[in-house]
């Protein structure tokens, strides 16, 4: 009698794990997909990513080729490709070279809105605030002081790569703004400097600022704010984003300022 209990019970049993297997099938068939189709879609995504990179650095080289032989303005459209991609390195590097137009054009607001996406797009500081830095300059004759020292006072952070750039760019800005008791205190902190970004052309423009000041002729402010407003080049590929290809790199430090 035992025995039939036990088969009975045993049978019971089987059922219920059969209906449970049955009911948790299409839960585990689903696990499984997503799992397979996260996969397969990371793979991908990573795919396209590094097809659009190889497509932005041979559109980049070849707007850059086009900007040499035939001026930097026949290479507008190229570099608007290249800027339109999602390849975020190149991305930034087309919208400086398309702001560096603009500026010889004189269109100083398209300009600035292209340098302002390009600090957007950049996907390292070095191309970000190169970016912000250059926006920054192209308004040094129109925008207000208080806006010029809201975009260059965090670039002139001691940990900012473009700082001693900054830091100059405020004191010519106080200056043609008419603060030469600021401007003054600026540029001594700059010919003394020991930071070693500083380089000896830096100083020289600082003591020559300070002699300005001091003559009493700072009204030949112009001269000496073009004479300042001389950016960095493009950043070496070494310390481009990683995956942006070397002959892109190779001709970065040839761009247009």
């Amino acid at each position: 009698m035992v025995d039939v209990f036990d088969e009975v019970e045993e049978q019971l049993r089987s059922e219920r794990y059969r209906s449970l297997a049955v009911k948790s099938l299409p839960w585990v068939a689903a696990v499984t997909v997503a799992v397979v189709v996260g996969v397969g879609g990371y793979w991908g995504w990573t795919s396209y990513q590094t097809t659009q990179a190889d497509k932005a650095s041979e559109g980049y080289q070849a707007a850059l080729e086009t900007a040499q032989k035939q001026g930097p303005a026949k290479a507008f459209g190229q570099f608007k490709t290249v800027a339109d991609t999602g390849a975020k390195g190149y991305k930034a590097l087309a919208l400086l070279q398309m702001g560096d137009i603009r500026i010889e054009e004189n269109k100083t607001t398209e300009a600035v809105g292209y340098f302002d996406e390009a600090a957007k797009a950049a996907p390292n500081v070095l191309l970000g605030d190169l970016a912000r830095l250059k926006s920054a300059f192209a308004l040094m004759d129109t925008a207000s002081l208080k806006d010029i020292e809201s975009r260059l006072t965090p670039l002139a952070g001691e940990k900012s790569p473009y700082r001693v750039y900054a830091k100059e760019a405020l004191a010519f800005a106080k200056l043609q703004a008419g603060d030469l008791a600021g401007a003054r205190a600026d540029f001594v902190i700059l010919a003394n400097s020991l930071d070693s970004s500083t380089s000896e052309e830096v100083r020289q423009r600082a003591q020559a600022a300070m002699q300005l000041i001091d003559s009493g002729a700072a009204k030949e402010l112009g001269a000496a704010v073009k004479a300042a407003a001389k950016l960095p080049p493009m950043p070496p590929m070494g310390q481009l984003p990683a995956g942006l290809a070397p002959n892109a790199a190779a001709a970065a430090p040839n761009a247009p300022q």
